[in-house]
């Protein structure tokens, strides 16, 4: 890399080489049985210069011919964007824990049990359920160098469970699923496990939901699915840039519920999504979104910060080695003061989102959603009496979160990317048809 990067001086004005590594151990079970262990290892490398003001870029994976790698990122710096920014130089990054040598301990013999354990539990339950599961393991490490003298070097580690199941009875289907993920061990199962089961019990019965606007819980895997991606969206910088966000100018604004806040924390420990920096050298930081219902920031990488007049926030994010776009880390819902059981309790009729499907269907920009719930529960006079199928939801993100009944005093992670308790909702519009089927 520092050879590369001395390469580049000679014919740019800035540059910069960027380099991850990984090494992932995925243990997929299908249909209640093991099918495959692999291991899949990836080496991938950029190089962006600033040359004649201009921005070059190329990569490659695996193996790296420098003389052609150079060469792609000259050539295409004849046609590339105004360099606008500087690379970040040198930075005392945040210790962030984000690597647990223990993941790497942990045998190949152990994982298979795990998994099949997960689904001995499930099926001890629900005897004809068929269930596919992942027990994955992973390394990372990340190398970046710049001309500015920025220096960045960091492993991260990475444990995740994943289990769908599928039931068929004569001609009705049922989903459940429930996934986790985190930096650090333990990941304990139990936990995935008391989920599944739940909602299994929970969806048991049939019900059927009128059609018109109810009052509806999200759960965390529901707030995931139908709410934060027209957010993530409404606060990128290049959406706002580009003047797609419905947000822009209205910072400082209050145009959420008082109760809402939202941040993003690419510092927090073991998040899936943490770093003690973004994958542009520039520091990671907690940085509020939404703050008391207030519009308070918007996230920006370099490129995009500079086209706005203010500094990177820490949010450039690189598919592979792919060229940065700002995008979020790990998301943190503030809690509220509610129970779950207090949000079914004060329901007349309403109902409970597990889990969304083609939400975003809508139009997002203007945070407009509808989907089909593939898991959802069915609340009468303060009880949850069953699942509800052939039911879609629709709304407005900004209209929903504006008038909150409540926020559930209890988050927890969602992947490992976004850490939310239960939203209690009014204003989502239903629409159901018939069931088929027993």
């Amino acid at each position: 890399m520092e050879r590369l990067l001395q390469r580049a001086m000679k014919v740019a004005e800035q540059a910069e080489v960027f380099r991850v590594s990984s090494r992932r151990v995925p243990v997929h079970f299908e249909a209640n049985r093991l099918r495959e262990i692999q291991t899949r290892e990836s080496v991938n490398v950029a190089l962006r210069i600033f040359k004649d003001g201009r921005i070059g870029f190329a990569r490659a994976s695996g193996f790296v011919d420098e003389d052609s790698l150079l060469e792609m990122a000259v050539q295409t710096s004849q046609f590339g964007p105004l360099a606008k920014y500087q690379f970040p130089g040198l930075d005392n990054y945040p210790a962030v824990d984000i690597f647990d040598p223990a993941v790497e301990k942990v045998e190949m013999s152990e994982m298979v049990n795990m998994g099949s354990n997960i689904i001995t539990a499930i099926t001890e339950h629900t005897a004809d359920i068929l269930c596919d599961a992942s027990v994955v393991k992973g390394v990372s490490s990340v190398q970046i160098l710049n001309s500015q003298g920025g220096r960045a070097n960091y492993d991260k580690s990475f444990f995740g469970l994943d289990l769908e199941g599928t039931l068929v009875r004569n001609e009705d289907m049922l989903f459940v699923g429930e996934s986790t993920g985190s930096c650090c061990l333990p990941i304990g199962i139990d936990g995935l496990i008391d989920s599944v089961k739940r909602q299994l019990e929970w969806a048991k019965d049939l019900a059927e939901l009128p059609a018109r606007t109810l009052p509806v819980i999200f759960t965390p895997t529901g707030v995931v699915e139908a709410l934060l991606s027209p957010l993530v969206k409404a606060f990128s910088g290049k959406m706002v840039l580009e003047g797609a966000s419905p947000l822009k100018g209205r910072l400082g604004e209050r145009i959420f519920d008082t109760k809402f806040s939202l941040r993003d924390d690419a510092a927090i420990s073991c998040g899936s999504g943490s770093r003690p920096c973004d994958d542009e050298g520039v520091r990671s930081q907690s940085l509020s979104l939404i703050s008391d219902g207030e519009v308070a920031n918007f996230f920006y990488d370099l490129k995009t910060a500079a086209l706005a007049g203010i500094q990177s926030t820490g949010h450039g994010d690189r598919i592979g080695a792919g060229f940065p776009q700002p995008a979020s880390s790990s998301l943190i819902v503030a809690e509220g003061e509610i129970a779950f059981e207090d949000m079914v309790a004060d329901m007349t009729e309403g109902l409970i989102v597990e889990q969304v499907m083609g939400a975003d269907q809508g139009n997002l920009l203007s945070g407009d959603f509808s989907g089909n719930v593939l898991l959802g529960y069915m609340v009468e006079n303060g009880r949850i009496i069953g699942r509800v199928k052939n039911t879609m939801i629709s709304g407005n993100v900004y209209q929903i979160l504006k008038n909150i009944q409540g926020i559930g005093n209890k988050a927890q992670w969602v992947n490992g990317l976004v850490y939310t308790p239960y939203l209690y909702c009014s204003g989502v519009s239903i629409a159901s048809g018939k069931r088929n089927g027993g």
